[in-house]
């Protein structure tokens, strides 16, 4: 069955991880990204941007008028926020990044839901909480409970560990990574391109939330290429 998605951070580098999986999959019919400044057209024609003011009161209810035009379409349609700042977070301020990962992801979810898409993933991060002492883990953990509140009837929750192949990656760290187990040890960045694509696919998905952690998101990869898991 074809499917539309509607994207935000889809520039930064897990999300371009996503769009270049999306490209790939045969049944993606559009996917429109939202962007704060436009971005070098992309060679595949089913992808388009849109360039919106994340600042702005109304930045919610114009990403309502572009789910809305999305859904009129007929095919299902799927909400995704791959922002996070990452390796980044040392530089922000807590005020600053709960602006961004709250409330930029909140008012993008809050208009992917009012413009009548019921299915959502989201990214995050290993160990987000929002009873955590760390702060970034913490903000992570207020993001996830904000979108959760949101209403979708289903929910996907990506929380990677260490991201290899990511530019904001040391190399050193991301073969640390591989020696340690678990949702805290590496993930290649395709890995998870490729199963938030899974995750489209996957049309008889129950209602609720799943969270998806490394091992996870490497099951639904390998199954997208086909490969033995």
């Amino acid at each position: 069955m074809a499917f539309r998605v509607l994207i935000i951070g889809g520039t930064g580098q897990v999300g371009d991880a996503v769009v270049r999986a999306l490209a790939a999959e045969p049944s993606c019919a559009e996917v429109v990204m939202v962007n704060r400044r436009a971005a070098s057209p992309n060679a595949d024609a089913r992808v388009r941007q849109v360039i919106l003011d994340t600042a702005d009161a109304q930045f919610p209810a114009e990403v309502t008028k572009v789910a809305q035009g999305m859904v009129a379409q007929g095919d299902p349609v799927y909400g995704a926020s791959c922002i996070g700042v990452g390796k980044g977070s040392m530089k922000w301020s807590e005020a600053e990044l709960t602006a961004l990962e709250i409330g930029v992801v909140g008012g993008f979810a809050r208009g992917c839901h009012a413009g009548g898409i019921t299915r959502f993933s989201l990214l995050s991060a290993a160990g987000s909480t929002v009873k955590s002492r760390i702060r970034y883990a913490r903000v992570m953990g207020l993001k996830e409970e904000t979108v959760q509140k949101t209403g979708f009837q289903r929910l996907a929750i990506f929380r990677p560990g260490i991201i290899a192949g990511n530019a904001h990656t040391p190399g050193y760290l991301a073969w640390l990574g591989r020696l340690i187990p678990g949702s805290f040890g590496t993930i290649e960045q395709d890995d998870i391109g490729r199963a938030f694509v899974a995750e489209f696919i996957n049309s008889s998905a129950p209602n609720g939330t799943i969270y998806l952690e490394n091992e996870a998101m490497r099951q639904r990869s390998r199954a997208l290429n086909g490969s033995p898991s």
